[in-house]
């Protein structure tokens, strides 16, 4: 489980493909401290970590299979890519965000990036199977980050980006045509499995 707070924006180091996709990514985690199985938030996917540097050699690997490529952005990742990272949350962590699972639920592409205030609004396009679940004033997961929606019109919604979240993470490159992992709300989800049930 995570938050949706970013703790790091690593970069990809390394990409092999050789039955799944294999990542190398680079981070300023103390690696050390990092347990190989352990989990990683990755722009909003949940990763496994199956090797890494040690000491100073700050890096990581991390497998996708042929699932996390089909419904996510990772198989658009290139060398030099910023990306999103968040180590899994522990028993009596701050829950900043919101209850995020890093199960990706489809992806969304952003449609306009225009100033407001000091902050950016960006509205983003869902795929219609997951669209049903944004609510206004409902809280989204995108790339990993957890934010609070305030807007929605069909299969559009709106956000806010104040700037320090547009320095901490990589939505500070963000312009249209840029696709984002979206991962719904928890609760949206099982509210609406169990009134379809």
């Amino acid at each position: 489980m995570f938050t949706g707070i970013v703790s790091d924006v690593g970069q990809v180091r390394h990409i092999e493909k050789r039955g799944d996709t294999h990542v190398v990514i680079a981070t300023k985690y103390d690696v050390d401290a990092v347990d190989i199985g352990a989990s990683i938030a990755c722009s909003g996917i949940c990763l496994t970590v199956v090797d890494k540097g040690k000491g100073t050699d700050r890096w990581f690997v991390a497998t996708a299979s042929g699932e996390t490529l089909s419904r996510t952005t990772l198989g658009d990742w290139k060398v030099g890519d910023p990306v999103n990272l968040e180590r899994a949350m522990r028993v009596g962590d701050e829950l900043g965000g919101h209850i995020v699972t890093g199960h990706v639920d489809g992806v969304a592409e952003v449609k306009s990036v225009l100033p407001e205030g000091e902050s950016l609004r960006v509205i983003f396009e869902a795929p219609a199977a997951v669209a049903r679940f944004i609510a206004p004033k409902g809280s989204v997961a995108l790339d990993g980050i957890s934010l609070t929606v305030n807007s929605v019109e069909g299969t559009r919604f709106g956000v806010n980006i104040i700037p320090h979240t547009a320095s901490v993470t990589t939505f500070g490159r963000l312009k249209p045509g840029v696709r984002v992992n979206l991962e719904v709300d928890l609760m949206a989800r099982y509210v609406a499995r169990l009134v379809n049930a």
